[in-house]
C-alpha cells in the first residue's frame, strides 16, 4: 500500500521483532503491494502488517503456517515463507486486535507488476513452479478456498442502494453513479457466475494470486511471495492468471498429468473481477480520503467494470 495504516503506531514494530529474537536499528516504510502494509527492518527483514478487521486473524495464521510448512517440510525452495518465532508462531497480534505482524527474510530480487505481460519463457518457469506446488501434498493447516464470491452480500446490497447517497468520502458518489450505470451488467454477470459455478475434480494446494507482482526474480531463481491466499482449490484458480497459450496448458498437463479446463479458468477470471468490484465498492462506501491508494482503487474499479461490460 502507498498509504500508511490508519491509526497505527509504527513505533510498535521494532520492539515487536523481539518476538522473533530480532534486533534492528532501522525501519523504513515500503510502499509496495496492495492490501497489506510493509516495512524493511535493519536492511534484512521484510515486515508485513495486516488489518485483521478485514480478514480473520485465524484464517491468515493458517495461510502463513501453510507457507512455512511448504518451505520447511515440503522443501519448496521457491516459497518465500514467514519466519517463525521461537514458539513456532508465524503471525503475531499488534495494537490490540486490529493489526497483525509477520516477518520474512528480505530477498534481493525484482518483482513485476499486476497485469504485466510475461514473455513465454518466463511463463514456462512460473508454470513449472505451480505444477510443483499442485503436486505437493497439502499441509494440515491449508485453508479451504471454496469457489464463492467473498463480497457478494455487500455487492448485492450496494446494487439495491444506488438510489440513495453514499457518504464515505470523495469517491463515494462517483462510485454510486458508476455502479448504478453498470447495475444490469453486474446482475447479469452474477447470474452467469451462478450458472457456471462448480468445483471440479480433486483440489490441490494453490497460491491464489500468482501474478507477475508476486513473482520475484532473484538471479536465476524465481520465487513466489504473498501467500496470504494459499489454499485448497482447483488448479485453474492459479492457472487463469498465468497460462496465455495452448503451449502453457500443455506444459502444465505434461508436468502434472492433469489437463486444465478452459471453462473453469474463465470462471475463476469472472470470480476475480466480481470480487474486485465488491472490494472496491466497499472501500468507497466506507470512510476514505483522496489518497494514492484511493486513486488506484478508483482506476481499478472503473477498468474492471468496463471489462465486465465488454465481455
Amino acid at each position: 500500500m502507498k498509504d500508511r495504516p490508519e491509526g497505527f503506531d509504527e513505533r510498535l514494530l521494532l520492539p515487536a521483532l523481539g518476538e522473533w529474537g530480532i534486533e534492528a536499528a532501522t525501519l523504513d516504510y515500503a510502499p509496495v503491494g496492495f492490501g497489506d502494509y510493509h516495512w524493511v527492518a535493519g536492511g534484512r527483514w521484510f515486515l508485513t502488517v495486516a488489518d485483521v478487521r478485514r480478514r480473520s486473524f485465524d484464517g491468515l495464521r493458517l495461510a502463513m503456517d501453510t507457507a512455512a510448512v511448504l518451505r520447511e517440510e515440503a522443501g519448496l525452495g521457491f516459497v518465500v515463507a514467514p519466519l517463525r518465532t521461537p514458539g513456532g508462531a508465524t503471525l503475531v497480534r499488534l495494537d490490540g486486535h486490529r493489526y497483525a505482524l509477520s516477518v520474512f527474510p528480505l530477498v534481493d530480487g525484482q518483482a513485476g507488476d499486476f497485469g504485466q505481460e510475461i514473455e513465454p519463457g518466463e511463463r514456462g518457469l512460473l508454470i513449472d513452479l505451480l505444477a510443483e506446488l499442485h503436486r505437493t501434498p497439502a499441509p494440515f493447516s491449508t485453508p479451504d478456498r471454496p469457489l464463492e464470491l467473498v463480497g457478494r452480500a455487500g455487492l448485492e446490497q450496494s446494487l439495491l442502494d444506488t438510489h440513495r447517497p453514499w457518504l464515505g468520502g470523495p469517491f463515494s458518489e462517483r462510485a454510486r453513479e458508476l455502479v448504478a450505470g453498470h447495475a444490469e451488467v453486474l446482475r447479469r454477470r452474477l447470474r452467469e457466475f451462478d450458472r457456471r459455478a462448480e468445483r471440479p475434480g480433486e483440489p490441490v494446494v494453490t497460491h491464489g494470486e500468482p501474478h507477475p507482482g508476486n513473482l520475484l526474480r532473484a538471479g536465476a531463481r524465481r520465487l513466489l511471495v504473498d501467500w496470504d491466499t494459499v489454499g485448497l482449490a482447483a488448479p485453474e484458480r492459479d492457472l487463469w492468471l498465468v497460462a496465455k497459450e495452448p503451449a502453457d496448458l500443455a506444459r502444465y498437463a505434461e508436468a502434472t498429468g492433469r489437463t486444465p479446463d478452459q471453462a473453469v479458468m474463465e470462471l475463476y477470471r469472472l470470480r476475480w473481477a466480481l470480487d474486485d468490484v465488491a472490494e472496491f465498492v466497499q472501500w468507497f462506501r466506507s470512510p476514505h480520503g483522496r489518497t494514492p491508494d484511493a486513486e488506484e482503487s478508483w482506476d481499478a474499479l472503473t477498468a474492471t467494470l468496463e471489462g465486465l461490460a465488454a465481455e
